[in-house]
């Protein structure tokens, strides 16, 4: 589990200090006593499948029993777990890369039939999040919890004293950047350290110049796209705003996680943060009172000459419920993914800071915590022609740390562009 995500469980409610690995599964989950396992990722979002999970079981005969991981441990475990005697009927995973070794293990249950028999296990969800999950046009998970876009933040005073507007065109934030640079404020703050922030500027660099097409080449196991022109393009269009200073020269020793770079813009020192949507929950959680006035957002900006829509978005398009073929009991599997489109379902996530990409979460935004955030964010989602998945998430986690190894470095100068690519051929797909 990457510390993106920990971060913003972090901000949204107190992190529940859950059971060891497999809490229940450890004593037996072989479902032959009328059980259902649920496993989750161990964390302040269970309070919603703990209340999800008591809501099936006062109607259905076979049970429901939540087993968690905590959060640290939940992808190891679920790889050791996921083919034993214990493993889960339904778990929790990021839909994509976090998929595709059990699905080529022949582990997962294609949900086609479920939705043949329900089609609001597709049709109630966002498509763009929805196809997260999809592997050779076949469904194999039910969105839950809440979707995180990343956004390009601001600092609005900042701005407004440098007589600047926010991006809309990439010209015009690398032309914001060098004004800012002038005037001795770092133009953007960059949790260098972590690794995975820096990753975000290659994602949408990639998209916003070839389109969606070219990663979904590369995730087919198309090595060479990674040497085609429009790879290298990204690259030296993204080496631009990293050569005119955009970044500052310390950002390898500034770290998101630490709080280190959400502050530089809270209090006025950068003016920019390209972040995950839960960067709001951050700033809110550290600098209330600058997120009262102070913090504004946008979409990531466009690419003139560029291949790829100025809507699309990258990000964590949604965490997923993903179904074992050996389930002794899928219509009841089935019954429970169905409450994940429920009013009940929608309102809770809401209450504790995320946003569901159900068609009735609109219906909702008052009960969030920021109406108007979640229904920018939304609406910037349902709009998405593209939602691509993280890389690091797209990828098997096999490829996490080589990727993000090679990210830093070529932002660092470590490697070229040529270096670069050599290290993502290198990547593992499974």
């Amino acid at each position: 589990m990457r510390s993106r995500l920990a971060a913003v469980t972090a901000v949204t409610a107190l992190v529940l200090g859950t059971s060891a690995a497999c809490s229940s599964s450890d004593s037996s989950s072989d479902n032959g006593g009328g059980t259902i396992h649920v496993l989750v990722y161990g964390d302040a979002g269970n309070k919603v499948e703990k209340q999800i999970v008591e809501t099936f079981n006062k109607t259905s005969k076979v049970k429901a029993v939540l087993d968690t991981i905590p959060g640290a441990d939940y992808q190891q475990k679920l790889q050791t777990v996921i083919n034993s005697s214990r493993a889960p009927d339904i778990f929790f995973n990021w839909g994509g890369g976090s998929i595709q070794s059990f699905y080529k293990a022949d582990l997962l249950l294609p949900l086609d039939g479920m939705i043949a028999e329900d089609p609001g296990l597709k049709d109630n969800f966002l498509p763009s999040v929805f196809n997260s999950a999809v592997i050779d046009k076949k469904a194999y998970g039910i969105p839950m919890r809440g979707t995180q876009p990343v956004l390009l933040f601001h600092n609005k005073k900042v701005l407004a004293d440098a007589g600047l507007t926010p991006p809309k065109t990439w010209d015009e934030l690398l032309a914001d950047a060098k004004a800012l640079k002038a005037k001795g404020i770092t133009p953007i703050s960059l949790g260098g350290g972590d690794q995975w922030p820096t990753l975000m500027w290659f994602e949408y660099l990639y998209d916003r110049v070839a389109g969606p097409g070219l990663f979904q080449k590369i995730l087919g196991g198309d090595k060479e796209a990674w040497a085609s022109d429009d790879s290298r393009k990204a690259l030296t269009t993204l080496k631009q705003l990293v050569d005119a200073g955009a970044f500052g020269s310390n950002f390898d020793s500034v770290k998101f996680t630490d709080g280190g770079s959400p502050a530089l813009v809270a209090k006025g020192k950068a003016a920019f943060e390209l972040m995950g949507s839960w960067y709001y929950s951050t700033q809110q959680d550290a600098n209330p009172d600058f997120v009262k006035t102070g913090l504004g957002y946008t979409a990531f900006p466009a690419l003139s000459g560029g291949k790829g829509d100025p809507a699309d978005v990258v990000g964590n398009t949604n965490n997923f419920y993903s179904v074992l073929k050996k389930t002794k009991h899928p219509v009841e599997v089935a019954n429970f993914l169905k409450l994940m489109y429920s009013e009940e379902f929608v309102k809770a996530q809401l209450a504790i800071g995320n946003l569901p990409t159900t068609t009735n979460t609109p219906d909702h935004f008052d009960l969030s915590a920021s109406p108007g955030y979640s229904k920018d964010q939304y609406q910037l989602v349902k709009d998405a022609p593209s939602f691509q998945l993280s890389w690091d998430q797209a990828y098997p986690p096999s490829a996490m740390t080589p990727m993000h190894t090679a990210v830093q470095q070529f932002f660092n100068g470590a490697l070229d562009a040529d270096g670069f690519i050599k290290a993502m051929q290198a990547l593992p797909t499974s």
